[in-house]
């Protein structure tokens, strides 16, 4: 597992680089709460999912929905380096007549199984797709990633008592917990924590991590695979920014895009132009 932890670390500083580099290329986006969530990202397409580039709809493959749609530029670096669609594409981010928009769209992005943006609908679709596989006898599983900040939406819980009612041991989501949302820190605006408590309370395994290790990003993905009759919520303890210091915890990051002089300080503490 040593030589796969070493190889996921290259390839999230490459997916971090992209971020940047996409974002002051179209002068908007959403640093802060992308940058967050590159391990978990990596994770799941360089190491876990069952999928497959050149088939992207195949019926067994495993499913991943970005809850926190916002984040998009994290998931379209990620499947442009796992190959379903061509790296350039990423310099087309949010300009008119691209297909990678600033929220997921299904329909034109290869590798997207749900549009999200509107938060909360995103783990939704995620609990449709789970019980969906459950009622087919499909082996696939169901992965969603949602922000802290997002489960201040009622529809959050909905799904989350739909989830632990229909016992959906195929699903796994996991909470980018940064604590900052764009109005703020999350414990002000409307706080959602303890979350691990409140998802134990709607009959859902629940395991908590720092989500910017691989070691236990991996093992909490292999321990929710084992858990049966629950649905598994990876709670991460994130930085938002991560990996950039003059973005890191800071909420103006949150929904603001670097300009050139900044985009080429955060790719030197990245390690430089590849």
């Amino acid at each position: 597992m040593k030589k796969d932890i070493e190889e996921l670390k290259k390839i999230a500083v490459t997916i971090r680089k992209d971020i940047i580099k996409m974002l002051t290329e179209s002068s908007s986006g959403h640093p802060g709460g992308s940058l967050s969530a590159v391990e978990v990202l990596t994770t799941l397409y360089f190491y876990e999912m069952n999928i497959n580039p050149e088939q992207p709809r195949d019926l067994d493959r495993d499913r991943f929905v970005l809850s926190k749609g916002h984040a998009a530029p994290a998931l379209y670096s990620t499947l442009a380096r796992k190959g379903y669609f061509d790296v350039d594409e990423l310099k087309s981010l949010r300009k008119i007549g691209s297909m990678l928009q600033g929220h997921p769209n299904m329909n034109e992005v290869p590798g997207i199984d749900m549009s999200t943006g509107s938060l909360g609908q995103g783990i939704s679709a995620a609990v449709g797709m789970a019980l969906a596989g459950k009622m087919d006898k499909k082996d696939y599983r169901v992965y969603t990633l949602l922000g802290d900040g997002e489960l201040e939406e009622g529809e959050v819980w909905e799904a989350a008592m739909a989830a632990g009612h229909y016992k959906l041991d195929n699903l796994t989501a996991f909470v980018d917990a940064n604590g900052l949302q764009i109005d703020g820190p999350c414990e002000e605006v409307m706080s959602a924590y303890p979350i691990g408590d409140k998802f134990k309370a709607f009959k859902w395994n629940v395991i908590e991590v720092n989500g910017h290790s691989f070691e236990e990003l991996i093992d909490a993905i292999e321990k929710a695979k084992t858990v049966k009759n629950k649905p598994t919520m990876i709670v991460c303890k994130t930085i938002k920014g991560k990996g950039v210091s003059f973005m890191e915890n800071e909420v103006g990051w949150h929904g603001s895009a670097p300009n050139i002089e900044q985009c080429e300080k955060a790719l030197a503490e990245l390690g430089g132009e590849e």
